[in-house]
């Protein structure tokens, strides 16, 4: 959510932000929501004043002892004339009652239907941002690590699993439908293993563990940014009024919400390893092979709160973009970093960085890690502030990335450390969390 200040200031900007980022975003109708909500706030609080004067006026016609009614009687004043002017003014104040019962129907409309356009404007995208229609616009940056050649035909993901005895796709299906897949022995060992290494790497960089809750409130989704926009790809639980989360990325950056931080307290580092939960709305007949596109998957997401500061914004997104690739290295896979453009771009980001990992069955590099800058947007959805140094109340910037997501990253790990006779060899830095294990071999 933007300041609606910056936005009546800003209009065309505002415009051309939800032209860029293909957001259905009606400002004419929001700005004249916002003028008339002004309105009705203006007259209701002229109605309520005179609405106050009126019944003090009244208190004191009706009071026999009041200072008032004993000068009125000493120039004259009737007791008729008294009343007649009591009538007259109660009249008034049940005429200004009733005016008043109406403007406030009329502003509570009003202000739900504000608070819904509000919900829907977009955050205007970085400057470095490149324009585009969709992720095939989206803007190398860098490749790290080499894509290795082979000399045998090479099996896909799910080849190798099946032989291996590490991935039963068929049963999960058989078990909870599309898109859904089970890992077994050494391949539920290997999940855990690179979600460890993952998980440890980001505590020994002074990010605190956290173990969220993954069924949160509607207002948590709506604060995070993924409600209203993204509420077909939720889960909802709509008996207990809760919504599965697609992301840690939710209770950590709610975690504050509604408090007032002391300046002093930021950054707050977090980091959190649970199930995600998406729908796939929308994605029918798309990546429905293998381990790539499906409902549940464990992530490590890492979180950062920091001040109101575009330089400590850009400092902190280098910083999370930093940590995923330490994890891609460490695992020794080849990938690269894409500035993501404005089509692809999400409502509220200002920037984000995906890294694409080499995948030999799919033939190109592929999404495996988002690396996000929002500013205050999910901070004022969320009402998450702090206090600077001068006293001042400001709303926090948030920043968010995955560290890593298990069972997709499986498909280069397996795929790219594959040999000719089937088996698969494990990367040095997942030894330690396999007992030693240098090589999984078919069963």
């Amino acid at each position: 959510m933007l300041d609606i200040k910056f936005i009546r200031q800003n209009p065309d900007a505002i415009r051309d932000a939800a032209r860029r980022k293909k957001v259905a975003c009606d400002v004419d109708r929001l700005l004249q929501v916002d003028a008339r909500r002004r309105q009705i706030q203006v007259e209701l609080d002229r109605l309520r004043h005179e609405q106050k004067e009126g019944g003090a006026q009244l208190a004191l016609y009706r009071n026999p002892k009041s200072g008032w009614r004993q000068r009125a009687a000493a120039e004259g004043v009737t007791e008729e004339e008294i009343a007649a002017d009591a009538d007259k003014l109660r009249g008034q104040l049940n005429q200004i009652k009733a005016r008043t019962k109406a403007l406030e129907e009329e502003d509570k409309a009003t202000v739900a239907e504000f608070e819904h356009l509000m919900l829907a404007v977009p955050q205007p995208p970085a400057a470095e941002v490149p324009d585009g229609e969709d992720e095939s616009d989206n803007a190398e940056l860098r490749r790290v690590g080499q894509v290795p050649s082979f000399s045998f035909a090479l099996l896909d993901h799910v080849e190798l699993g099946s032989k291996l005895g590490i991935i039963d796709i068929e049963r999960g299906v058989r078990l909870a439908g599309t898109r859904n897949y089970m890992l077994r022995g050494q391949g539920t060992l290997l999940h855990q293993a690179v979600l460890r290494l993952a998980f440890d790497l980001m505590v020994q960089r002074g990010f605190e563990p956290v173990t969220v809750p993954v069924l949160v409130k509607e207002e948590v989704m709506t604060g995070t940014g993924y409600f209203p926009t993204g509420r077909d790809q939720a889960y909802l639980c709509e008996r207990d009024e809760l919504s599965l989360v697609g992301t840690a990325e939710v209770p950590l950056t709610a975690f504050h919400k509604d408090e007032i931080l002391d300046q002093a307290e930021l950054p707050k580092r977090f980091v959190a390893l649970s199930p995600c939960f998406r729908r796939e709305a929308g994605a029918a007949g798309k990546d429905t092979y293998g381990l790539f596109r499906i409902h549940f998957f464990d992530k490590v997401e890492q979180v950062i709160i920091c001040r109101n500061d575009e330089e400590v914004s850009i400092a902190h997104h280098q910083e999370i973009l930093a940590n995923a690739e330490a994890v891609m290295q460490a695992l020794e896979l080849p990938y690269r970093v894409v500035n993501v453009c404005t089509g692809d771009l999400g409502q509220g980001q200002v920037q984000k960085f995906d890294l694409e990992t080499w995948m030999p069955s799919r033939g190109a590099y592929c999404e495996t890690h988002s690396a996000s800058r929002f500013h205050e947007f999910q901070a004022r959805r969320l009402n998450m502030r702090y206090r600077d140094t001068d006293g001042k109340v400001r709303f926090c910037h948030t920043l968010n990335n995955t560290v890593i997501a298990s069972p997709r990253v499986l498909i280069p790990l397996l795929e790219l450390n594959q040999r000719e006779d089937g088996s698969v060899a494990v990367p040095a830095a997942l030894r330690p969390y396999l007992n030693g294990l240098e090589l999984i071999e078919p069963r």
